[in-house]
């Protein structure tokens, strides 16, 4: 999958991100995603989202997918993610809708948070990098925008929509 401009800013970024189909599917992850499951990003591509929740979550998982084809968005989901050693850790799913130029539904963009992860340090950094990546989709917006193709600008689109929506996440609240 060609990485956008507007994709390139979540590359090597402090949160867990990944794309999904819309049946669960996932289609792409960064670098942060696949290190925290300890996977190969080539591992994860191609796999179910329930691969990597513990099955006493998969309810939880299920009532997330219904909540996002609902409503288009999830905020704020406990679940329990399944390391590929084994390990588990509590994380906080956030997830918003990819539609293209027709509106219909393509996927959404997700990110977890670690819990045990969650510190003043952690979320300065989160709140730093949501800000910054803001600034950097304003910026393709300004300069860039109108020459993307259709699937480019629903990127583009998704993600700024995600990104709004975690700048308004309290994350001192999620400690």
């Amino acid at each position: 999958m060609p990485q956008t401009e507007a994709r390139k800013t979540l590359k090597d970024a402090p949160v867990m991100w990944r794309r999904i189909n819309s049946i669960g599917i996932i289609l792409d992850c960064n670098s942060t995603y696949a290190a925290n499951l300890g996977y190969a990003k080539s591992e994860i591509l191609g796999r179910s989202i329930f691969e990597h929740v513990v099955k006493d979550s998969w309810e939880a998982m299920n009532e997330s997918l219904k909540s996002w084809f609902e409503t288009g968005k999830v905020t704020d989901r406990k679940i329990t993610f399944k390391r590929q050693d084994g390990s588990t850790f509590p994380g906080l799913l956030q997830a918003t809708s990819i539609y293209d130029e027709n509106n219909n539904l393509l996927g959404s963009n997700t990110v977890i948070f670690d819990l045990t992860q969650m510190n003043s340090e952690k979320i300065k950094e989160y709140e730093e990098f949501f800000k910054d990546a803001k600034n950097r989709l304003d910026e393709i917006k300004e300069k860039e925008y109108d020459q993307l193709d259709e699937n480019s600008k629903s990127e583009y689109d998704g993600l700024k929509k995600m990104f709004e929506m975690l700048l308004e996440v309290n994350l001192a609240e999620l400690k």
